[in-house]
């Protein structure tokens, strides 16, 4: 993923360490989604992925941080979100990112169906060292 330039004012972190945690994190992404004019609909679905972005830190990352901003490119506004933690990792990204597929008793529709709900989407995962997956809604 391209990096665009972020509003420094807007930035902010949340450590994620418990389900309120994630409440937060959603809450502070709604925020910024308001703020840089996103409409009630994307506003709905970048909150609801990094919902399932910010549950899967915390359930299979053992906890993490999510970062977010305002960006601008050109005449362009977004939000941009990275959630990261130095969990087990994902093994097989490819299999993970496939509709349906779940490693534990969800309906397998977390990174797939997050991907979907956004513009851009990045995952980067090794094995014992952690994930982090970015991603980024423009308002239209």
């Amino acid at each position: 993923m391209r990096d665009y330039p972020a509003d420094p004012a807007s930035r902010e972190e949340v450590l994620i360490r418990a389900s309120g945690d994630v409440v937060k994190a959603r809450q502070t992404v709604r925020l910024l989604a308001q703020q840089a004019g996103l409409s009630l609909v994307n506003q709905t679905k970048l909150v609801t992925a990094a919902s399932e972005l910010g549950r899967n830190t915390l359930i299979y990352g053992g906890g993490g941080s999510a970062e977010a901003a305002v960006v601008r490119d050109m005449a362009r506004v977004g939000v941009w979100v990275r959630f990261t933690d130095t969990g087990p990792g994902i093994p097989d990204v490819d299999l993970a990112l496939t509709d349906g597929w779940t490693s534990g008793s969800g309906m397998g529709l977390g990174l797939s169906g997050a991907r979907r709900l956004v513009d851009e989407f990045e995952l980067r995962s090794e094995p014992g060292v952690g994930t982090t997956v970015t991603v980024l809604k423009w308002a239209r």
